[in-house]
């Protein structure tokens, strides 16, 4: 069961019947978003059981995130060649082999291992999703659905560390893995009996430069970027973020070089060139990076100032979540009738009053009321759900829809970079300062110049897009020096 499909290769007006892929991808995509933040509160657990350092520790966080780090940029090259089945499958088929290894892990090692096959699963899910979802969906729906889309990838981190820290109340850390998967491999088989290909694969070939310079230049800036923050690894780290530059600038050379000879790029880099397409994604950017800095943030501020055990951190940040999830698809709905800039505006601005909330309660010290600090974090989410679904929806509604494959690679691989910055900025003003209430409260500051940013970019966007008008014009901007039909279905 497919879309209907023009001559140009371009989707002609979705059949209802496709959104009922979506029901899959989603509950296949909230089960792969747990589990990137499942393990926050078995790290204590693993150092004991396994007898590794904290350090060590951490890698399986930040493997996780290379991992997805240098996946990604491929995933626009792979989603045009394989049917939606077939990615299904390969990204759901992974991330069940992963989790079964590390549900089963005689060692530290192998459990590293295991996490990286769990991450490579999970990074050709989320472009999935988006990229079906801009095929199926009506533009004028793509609010209402998006929202709906929003309300599982919000609630599934935000409820991931209190699940973990429930299971090991009374089990072993390998329950984590073992009891998500049989719901992974329920979903894996009941998605492949309904769930119907979307679109038709094209032909291309496989340029195999790009892949090293994919994995070179993007995984050393985010592995660079996790170890910036720290005073003994902080030469290493900037080392690897000039390197990862210099992979990036050789990847992207080599994308345009390819799309100007009319070849296959791994990542088409051009869509950068469609304005409305770019600003979304560079507000998106901000936003995500005050996003996971305030989370590694006050999960810190709670246990190292407050005091808190690692189940109480999870427990504070849950209702954000909850309440970003559950806003969401009002947003969506909201979306559609009234277009982004009456919400990002406002969203934008209750972000801001978070965070200027957040670094006054962090100068309170050991005074902070924990109450407080739940309550502005809710108060962060909901502004972050008034910006990210008009901003996913507006910035992807630019894009050609034979490009909508690297348009959600780019939102992908932009919110992992984006995730790691965010992360390297506020560890290194906490490592600075001191992880004392000065501290904090600096670190706080840098949300809220990075609101400040935000909201600066939000008022050069379009309260909706033209999409048919916008996406051929734009494009034909981006596309004068040639291959016209890149990477098209």
């Amino acid at each position: 069961m497919t879309s209907q499909r023009t001559e140009a290769g371009v989707p002609a007006q979705p059949a209802e019947h496709d959104h009922k892929v979506l029901f899959w991808l989603v509950a296949a995509a909230f089960v792969v978003i747990l589990n990137e933040t499942i393990m926050t509160t078995a790290i204590p657990r693993l150092m004991a059981d396994l007898q590794i350092s904290a350090s060590a520790a951490q890698w399986l966080s930040t493997v996780f995130m290379l991992t997805m780090a240098v996946v990604i940029p491929t995933t626009g090259y792979l989603l045009q060649r394989l049917t939606t089945r077939t990615a299904y499958t390969l990204a759901m088929g992974t991330f069940c082999a992963g989790t079964l290894l590390a549900g089963l892990a005689p060692s530290f090692a192998v459990l590293l291992i295991a996490r990286v096959v769990q991450a490579g699963g999970t990074a050709v899910m989320m472009p999935l999703l988006m990229t079906t979802l801009m095929q199926v969906v009506h533009e004028r729906d793509r609010g209402r659905v998006m929202g709906n889309v929003s309300l599982a990838i919000s609630v599934a981190p935000a409820v991931g560390p209190a699940v973990s820290g429930v299971i090991l109340q009374w089990l072993a850390w390998r329950w984590i893995f073992l009891l998500v998967l049989p719901v992974a491999g329920g979903i894996t088989l009941l998605g492949l009996r309904g769930l119907r290909n979307v679109g038709e694969p094209s032909a291309g070939s496989l340029d195999v430069t790009s892949v090293p310079l994919a994995a070179v230049g993007f995984g050393a800036l985010v592995y660079g970027l996790s170890e910036v923050g720290a005073a003994q690894t902080r030469g290493l780290g900037l080392a690897l973020l000039g390197v990862g530059g210099i992979g990036i600038a050789g990847f992207t050379w080599r994308q345009l070089a390819l799309a100007r000879r009319g070849g296959s790029p791994l990542l088409d880099v051009r869509v950068l060139r469609i304005g409305t397409f770019a600003r979304s994604m560079a507000a998106m950017a901000i936003a995500f990076m005050a996003l996971m800095g305030v989370v590694i943030a006050l999960t810190l501020f709670i246990q190292s100032v407050l005091a808190q055990p690692p189940l109480v951190a999870g427990l504070v940040v849950m209702p954000g979540g909850i309440a970003m999830g559950l806003t969401a698809p009002a947003v969506g709905r909201l979306l559609d009738r009234y277009g982004a800039r009456v919400l990002m505006i406002p969203g934008s601005l209750v972000l801001l009053a978070a965070l200027i909330g957040l670094a006054g309660v962090a100068a309170l010290g050991t005074g902070a009321p924990l109450a407080a600090v739940v309550a502005l974090h809710m108060l962060l989410s909901v502004g972050l759900a008034l910006l990210f679904t008009p901003l996913f929806t507006l910035g992807l509604g630019a894009v050609p829809p034979h490009l909508y494959s690297h348009g959600s690679s780019v939102l992908g691989t932009t919110q992992q970079v984006a995730g790691a910055v965010g992360t390297a900025a506020f560890v290194t003003v906490l490592a600075a300062l001191g992880a004392g209430a000065e501290g904090f409260r600096w670190a706080f500051g840098v949300g809220v110049g990075l609101a400040v940013v935000t909201f600066a970019l939000v008022l050069t966007l379009p309260a909706r897009n033209e999409p048919t008008a916008e996406a051929s014009d734009e494009h034909d901007a981006a596309t004068r020096s040639g291959a016209a039909g890149v990477g098209s279905h």
